[in-house]
């Protein structure tokens, strides 16, 4: 297993970090405990989520190429994104931000911040990375190691998920606020043929950490926040990460709820996962919004984070439309449930 797994982190001292956070978010909201028993849930009338929809986004993402932070196709892709948002009736914003990478080189980043119900102070945050990855590192060919990843899993799928969420709120609208936030330059974190060369825990997420900063200057709020991370690969099951669990076990508790009632109970099992650095601690941690991660873990494989991870199979035909529906749904629920608030 590679050293520097994206964002994977088992280390004493960001668990520790995590602890501190518990006393912001926990006591608010969600009747289950940390095993998962609650009282069947109230479902809302909600619109049905379109997995087809969800690919032809992913779709519409890989057809720029590798979306790698500051190049052209990363720019016309960031155009696509933010049209798509728009057509479905959001209020869209670009961040700019300059970023530094592993080996010191600088970047400019674009985060992309799409918002229903820009003046309602009551506000629902759901985030993925649009981003890919410059380098295949985990790839099981050597000689693509040095090749940019099409990411449709590992940054599309996030995406596309959000969109398709927005399309459903053109359709059917809600009182509370969303915001949908794109973050960039999420993994530009250091290549494995490079460790060594740095201090890898500074080189990942670094849009968010952008995001976040100017959440808490500007006094930005929502009650909880969703991060989505590869939410489309064939055989994806969703543990409960640990970070999510110590910064916002209600959320996860209620999601879980959700999807297991939903009938996607073999999606989201009653088992915990990995403890990750991902854009939810920068959300949690800087912006101070309990922000939950919905990222798969596999028990077998090349990698905890699936067959396709970090290598040039990310492609679409490696997304299962299966794995789409039972995200998107859970959260087309979660979104259209008042019954249930955090």
């Amino acid at each position: 297993m590679p050293r520097n797994m994206k964002r994977l982190l088992y280390s004493a001292a960001i668990f520790c970090l995590a602890m501190l956070g518990l006393s912001a978010c926990k006591g608010t909201g969600g009747s289950a405990d940390r095993h998962g028993s609650a009282d069947t849930i109230a479902l809302a009338a909600c619109p049905t989520f379109s997995a087809d929809s969800a690919m032809k986004y992913i779709q519409g993402q890989c057809n720029f190429g590798p979306r790698v932070t500051g190049t052209p196709q990363s720019r016309a892709c960031a155009e696509y994104i933010a049209a798509l948002f728009r057509l479905y009736g959001a209020k869209v914003e670009t961040q700019q931000c300059a970023v530094r990478i592993w080996d010191g080189t600088q970047l400019e980043a674009t985060n992309i911040i799409a918002s229903i119900n820009p003046d309602n102070t009551d506000r629902i945050l759901l985030c993925a990375h649009w981003d890919s990855r410059p380098w295949a590192d985990n790839d099981p060919d050597a000689a693509n190691h040095h090749k940019p990843i099409l990411g449709a899993n590992d940054g599309a799928s996030g995406v596309a998920v959000m969109i398709e969420l927005c399309r459903l709120l053109s359709m059917q609208g809600v009182d509370t606020g969303i915001d949908f936030v794109c973050f960039d330059a999420e993994d530009l974190g250091t290549p494995q043929w490079a460790e060594g060369m740095d201090d890898t825990s500074q080189t990942w997420c670094l849009g968010s950490y952008h995001w976040a900063a100017k959440a808490c200057e500007t006094g930005y709020k929502a009650r909880f926040g969703i991060l989505l991370d590869m939410v489309g690969g064939f055989g994806s099951v969703f543990h409960r990460e640990v970070v999510s669990m110590n910064y916002a076990e209600p959320v996860v508790n209620l999601v879980w709820r959700l999807g297991r009632q939903l009938g996607y109970s073999h999606y989201f099992p009653l088992s915990d996962g990995g403890m990750l650095i991902d854009d939810h601690v920068n959300v949690n941690r800087i912006a101070r919004i309990p922000c939950i991660d919905i990222v798969p873990h596999f028990n077998e494989g090349p990698s905890s984070f699936g067959p396709t991870w970090h290598t040039i199979g990310d492609t679409p035909e490696n997304i299962d439309p299966n794995v789409l529906e039972a995200v998107g749904q859970t959260l087309t629920q979660l979104i259209y449930n008042d019954n249930e608030k955090i």
